[in-house]
């Protein structure tokens, strides 16, 4: 069974308790807030509730500014010359999304001597290496369950999206086009296919739950923490141990893991090779799981029937990408098979709203010296607290 949490060392539970949980707090009066976020444009502009953009701040400057602590919000982070590498240097908090992520390298922590904590607005902080947080004892915060119901729905969207062949038929009719025969021959119903889930958590579940009402044949998960019996029922699903059996077993898979060692690049031709030939794949995780080359080929080869998601590697991906330009064998001049889309599933306008009032939480704790809500806490005092990235 594969690992979709990444072990680690965690403190005993006698030693997590005696130890005083400070969370690093700040010890001066003014803190320097780096934050990264998406360019928002014109359309930010035209959308004030785009909060996660760098024009909107998060909503948050006001009241960082009066608090006695500074922002700088920019999009430029990649690369050593980026606003990002210069304005970390000197930051004690980071804030960073999963949506346009500043990746908190070991090399960024070394140079940020004052570094406190970095705050994912949003859910994954892979971004951010924990392992050299963890050794300058930064806390490292999520605003965790924030977009669980965005991306849960994004992801049985996609399942429909590819399943019923709608990108290949949407692309036919926009283009003036109507030939039913050439997309309905790859066109089909979840009803009655078996679809399973890669990790059981939060998300994970709520697509179980979503895709209950269409009958499909089973309903799987994988995942090294079972459900209990009442569960189970109540979502009509059932877990597979082995990666492989679980695979095989599969019509359509969603991939809903965190990414650590024991998940990156999981999803590669030796894997997929197992899975039913015409099978689909859909990805709001993270882009790293799946091996983008070995993705492409698969499609191309007719193993796979259909690719699609949120999440690349990097953010944002390189014009030669495959992922890009990737089709099926059936339409692939209308676009067949690849249901890919920007890192969306997570950041509607909804979900940006929990995540900017989880930020401001966490900072509102951290300067008020309280303690942080515990399933926001990634690592803290040198150790892993979340079971998503290391404590079993």
């Amino acid at each position: 069974m594969v690992m979709l949490r990444a072990v680690k060392p965690a403190a005993s539970a006698l030693s997590r308790a005696t130890q005083a949980r400070t969370f690093a707090s700040s010890t001066v009066n003014k803190d320097k807030v780096v934050a990264v976020l998406y360019p928002g444009g014109e359309f930010a502009k035209r959308q004030p509730k785009m909060l996660g953009s760098v024009e909107n701040e998060l909503g948050l400057r006001e009241w960082i500014e009066s608090q006695g602590h500074s922002l700088v919000v920019t999009a430029d982070k990649d690369g050593p010359n980026s606003t990002f590498a210069r304005e970390a240097v000197d930051a004690n908090i980071i804030i960073t999304t999963p949506f346009h992520p500043a990746y908190v390298t070991a090399d960024v922590i070394e140079k940020a001597k004052d570094l406190k904590a970095c705050i994912t607005a949003g859910v994954g902080s892979d971004h951010v290496d924990l392992d050299a947080a963890n050794k300058r004892k930064i806390g490292v915060y999520e605003v965790t369950g924030s977009n669980v119901t965005s991306v849960a729905e994004h992801a049985v969207m996609t399942i429909l999206v590819l399943v019923r062949n709608f990108v290949a038929a949407h692309n036919q009719y926009v283009n003036g086009k109507w030939d039913v025969a050439e997309v309905a021959m790859n066109s089909y119903d979840i009803e009655g296919k078996v679809v399973g889930t890669l990790g059981i958590g939060r998300i994970g579940r709520r697509i179980l739950e979503r895709l209950k009402p269409f009958d499909c044949k089973e309903l799987l998960y994988h995942d090294y923490n079972k459900l209990d019996d009442a569960t189970e029922k109540e979502i009509g699903c059932s877990r597979v141990e082995d990666l492989g059996d679980f695979v095989s077993r599969c019509d359509v898979i969603t991939i809903n893991a965190p990414l650590h060692a024991g998940t990156q690049g999981l999803f590669n031709k030796e894997l997929i090779s197992k899975m039913k030939p015409g099978a689909w794949i859909v990805n709001t995780a993270r882009g790293a799981i799946a091996n983008k080359d070995d993705i492409a080929k698969a499609l191309e080869d007719g193993q796979l029937n259909g690719y699609g998601g949120d999440v690349s590697f990097p953010q944002p991906p390189p014009a030669d990408h495959p992922w890009h330009h990737m089709r099926n064998i059936w339409n692939p001049d209308l676009g067949g098979g690849n249901a890919m889309t920007p890192h969306i599933s997570g950041t509607s306008l909804d979900a940006q709203a929990r995540y900017v009032a989880g930020t401001k939480d966490i900072l509102e704790r951290f300067w008020n010296k309280k303690t942080q809500t515990e399933a926001n806490i990634i690592v803290e005092n040198g150790n892993y607290v979340s079971r998503s990235y290391g404590q079993r």
